[in-house]
């Protein structure tokens, strides 16, 4: 092969090593998209009751984190207060839940506040843990997080993840579910279904 066309090859796989990255927040790759089985990327992010939070912190329990496009928008607004409504229900299992999006940590307190959150939202506006968990739809190229819910296993790997809750918000405001509806009621089956232990 001639030094023309090893140079010409070689310029042509750095060229689509770097469109696969177009997009992707700095200092990030694009990662194929997370499944069940799989290890859920760590996260430390900073929550609205003013601590920060790792998943790693929660070895040995479950966490579900419940990604959402942005705060102060109708259906985020509407998953919110499902959550919260949810509370008691929720929170009879041994789970560490979080919402979670690419808002400001300032802008969340403000949305968390106005909604009566009762439990961490979580902020992450440099997108990495978002691109990490493959929200931001193909090679990180979304604005905002999609509206998808991970279920952690104690021991770290992906239980469950949730792409249905656009649905249930649309059911829950349509009026055409009569039972368990929105997003906090199905959280909390999906901890039945899983078998998440009670909490003490």
């Amino acid at each position: 092969m001639s030094k023309f066309m090893l140079v010409s090859a070689m310029c042509v796989a750095m060229a689509g090593a770097l469109a696969a990255q177009a997009g992707a927040p700095a200092g990030q790759s694009a990662s194929a998209e997370l499944k069940v089985g799989d290890k859920a990327p760590d996260f430390t992010l900073p929550g609205t009751d003013g601590k920060t939070h790792r998943l790693s912190d929660y070895k040995g329990r479950e966490v579900v984190i419940a990604w959402y496009p942005a705060a102060f928008t109708g259906g985020c607004t509407a998953e919110c207060k499902s959550f919260r409504d949810a509370g008691a229900a929720i929170k009879s299992y041994d789970v560490a839940y979080f919402m979670a999006s690419v808002d400001t940590p300032e802008k969340n307190a403000e949305f968390a506040k106005q909604e009566e959150a009762n439990f961490p939202m979580l902020s992450d506006p440099d997108k990495k843990v978002a691109a990490a968990y493959g929200v931001l739809g193909p090679a990180g190229t979304g604005a905002r997080a999609s509206r998808w819910t991970f279920y952690i296993a104690p021991d770290g790997t992906i239980q469950f993840i949730d792409k249905t809750v656009n649905q249930q918000l649309s059911e829950l405001t349509s009026g055409t579910c009569t039972a368990n509806c929105g997003p906090g009621p199905k959280l909390a089956a999906k901890l039945a279904e899983l078998n998440v232990k009670k909490a003490k």
